[in-house]
């Protein structure tokens, strides 16, 4: 009689602690916070500004002394397919790879679930941009700051690449600024949308951290290819700001990001 009370009583303490872990990592009845950390590299190598000589399929040797970039529009998907969409209002961040705060941004009040995808833009859609100066909230005035904006009417800097190179015929280091964004009749605006290699879990108590690699070797070595030397205008370097080109670039960008991991702690 004791041993089968002694059994009982163990079997429900048991089942309390399993119910209790289950409850702790599997509360899908609140919010959480979701984290979306950029990482720039160039190829295989975590990228260091203004020291580090990358190479280019030209044999072009970059040394790079910005990246910005426009982070936007971002939607997230569980894995039953369904899709939550970062309110537009709060879905607008500045990448930029010589400050912290420009490498990690932090999502809140995402509905707790399972999530398998996050798809984001790079830039500002033109829906946005067509709501006028006075639409933009507070982001008008960060983008300023932060040197992505040319003026009002010409519109935001979606991507900016900045730095020196030398190749085979420009042997003195040379600036160059490939800056993409709204030129013509094209807007170039794009968006990527990428696999997570493992579920981000958001709960009240876990916030996933979501790890992208940007290899920037791709705004020159993508699906295009891109040569500095042939855009060298002299004393005023690669200066690639318009044109055409700037499709060629931007399908480029599209390309660059990938997840690396997801921390889910």
């Amino acid at each position: 009689m004791k041993n089968t009370l002694y059994k009982t009583l163990i079997l429900l303490v048991t089942v309390t602690l399993i119910a209790s872990c289950t409850n702790d990592n599997d509360d899908t009845s609140t919010t959480g916070k979701i984290a979306l950390k950029f990482d720039n590299s160039y190829g295989s190598n975590d990228l260091i500004l203004d020291t580090q000589t990358n190479t280019t399929a030209n044999n072009e040797k970059l040394k790079i002394n910005l990246v910005k970039y426009i982070v936007s529009n971002i939607v997230l998907t569980k894995e039953d397919g369904t899709t939550y969409t970062y309110p537009k209002a709060k879905s607008y961040f500045i990448a930029d790879e010589s400050t912290a705060e420009g490498q990690k941004f932090e999502l809140t009040d995402i509905p707790a679930g399972d999530y398998t995808k996050v798809k984001f833009g790079i830039g500002v859609d033109k829906e946005q941009w067509l709501l006028g100066a006075t639409g933009q909230g507070d982001f008008l005035a960060k983008a300023d700051a932060a040197d992505l904006l040319w003026s009002w009417s010409a519109g935001y800097k979606f991507f900016a690449f900045e730095g020196t190179f030398t190749s085979a015929t420009v042997t003195n280091p040379t600036s160059f600024m490939i800056h993409t964004g709204q030129t013509g009749t094209s807007y170039n605006y794009a968006e990527v949308t990428l696999d997570l290699p493992t579920k981000a879990l958001v709960r009240g108590n876990i916030t996933p951290s979501i790890h992208i690699v940007t290899d920037l070797s791709k705004i020159l070595d993508g699906q295009n290819t891109i040569k500095l030397s042939d855009k060298n205008m002299g004393g005023m370097g690669a200066m690639i700001m318009g044109g055409t080109i700037l499709e060629s670039i931007t399908a480029n960008i599209t390309t660059m990001f990938k997840v690396d991991h997801v921390h889910n702690d």
